[in-house]
């Protein structure tokens, strides 16, 4: 597969076919990943890979906490207030998303159900979770952190492999710590979940939509 159909490929996943990962492939994505670039080479991310019944404890932990309606309290603070471009994109993201499922916007209860299928991480086999060090500075080590993840993506997209990065995985750190045994001088970043992809599932293949390079780039001649 060529690098160009690699990157307009990769897509967010939100169902995965119940198959599990075989631990070899887990690690030959891994081992391609770990060639990623970073500040200096200093390579801060940190990796916990969560399958089986640690992942399905996990899973159930996580849903649990959605119903209870429990507040995320996560290590990277999520932004409350978006630029209104950036807001209309998210609204633009989640309104399709409601439309291909055929969901009303009033319908509470089938949008109740959607956020509990993304508490459970859409049904996938693995969940890769990036930490880095609470003594390092977080925007550069964040920058790394994305750089891998992305990496990671494409090397699972090449081999058949859907992923979805997902702050929802990450948003009750102290449930992860507990399940990974996750130290406290770790900062929990992200989720990174793994599947094949239920291509039957509409959301798996709706049209998706980028801003075109006139809106963000700035020429400087």
């Amino acid at each position: 597969m060529e690098l160009v159909s690699v990157v307009k490929g990769r897509r967010s996943i939100r169902k995965f076919k119940p198959n599990g990962i075989s631990r070899e492939v887990i690690r030959e994505i891994l081992e391609t990943a770990r060639w990623a670039p970073s500040w200096g080479n200093t390579q801060p991310w940190e990796l916990y890979v969560l399958t089986g019944k640690l992942l399905d404890d996990f899973r159930k932990a996580n849903h649990k906490l959605l119903v209870e309606d429990r507040p995320f309290t996560p290590d990277v603070p999520m932004p409350e207030v978006w630029p209104a471009h950036l807001k209309k994109r998210y609204g633009e993201l989640g309104q399709t998303i409601l439309t291909t499922l055929n969901i009303k916007r009033e319908d509470k209860e089938a949008r109740k159900k959607l956020y509990e299928n993304m508490a459970l991480l859409f049904g996938a086999p693995c969940l890769i979770v990036a930490c880095i060090p609470r003594d390092t500075l977080v925007e550069y080590a964040m920058l790394d952190v994305g750089l891998i993840v992305q990496t990671i993506c494409l090397v699972a997209h090449q081999k058949g492999i859907g992923t979805c990065i997902m702050a929802a995985s990450v948003g009750h750190p102290e449930l992860l710590r507990r399940i990974c045994s996750i130290p406290e001088d770790r900062r929990i970043v992200i989720g990174l979940a793994l599947g094949y992809p239920d291509q039957s599932y509409p959301i798996n293949s709706f049209e998706r939509k980028r801003a075109g390079i006139d809106e963000y780039v700035k020429w400087a001649d």
